[in-house]
């Protein structure tokens, strides 16, 4: 089984004084802005690294409870947060770092049991496998 999601992005102009808007196909997202300055500085919009900070800390939230209730527990509550580190050396910008940190209450679990999971969570959701994944590539030129 395959599910399909997607996400767009339209661009105009050079990289410091273009714009954009990104948005989903859920339309939870629906023509943000993103730009330069919403990535570099402190501009109002969106950047491509806030955007994989949620999609993963989301992804790795759903993949501990999951797990949490695989090994016989339920969260009450689950937060975590994704920060992602944007560095540049003389190649240029990679994002270097994930941080993953997590709060959970969860009733009847040990702490050596939850940093288990909770590791094992980290492994195991989609969006942390996506960092070596393969990435296939269409580029069509319109005039």
């Amino acid at each position: 089984m395959t599910i399909k999601k997607t996400g767009s992005a339209h661009w105009e102009g050079s990289v410091k004084q273009g714009k954009g808007t990104v948005s989903t196909q859920s339309k939870a997202l629906q023509a943000q802005p993103y730009g330069f300055n919403t990535r570099f500085e402190e501009g109002a919009g969106t950047n491509p690294e806030e955007l994989i900070g949620a999609a993963h800390a989301s992804c790795f939230s759903m993949a501990l409870s999951m797990m949490l209730g695989e090994a016989g527990v339920e969260p009450t509550s689950i937060d975590t947060t994704a920060t992602v580190h944007l560095d540049k050396d003389d190649s240029g910008f990679s994002v270097t770092h994930i941080a993953l940190e997590t709060k959970a209450s969860v009733p009847g679990i040990s702490e050596s049991d939850f940093q288990s999971v909770a590791e094992k969570a980290k492994a195991g959701c989609p969006i942390s496998k996506l960092f070596t994944a393969e990435i296939s590539l269409t580029a069509t030129l319109t005039k």
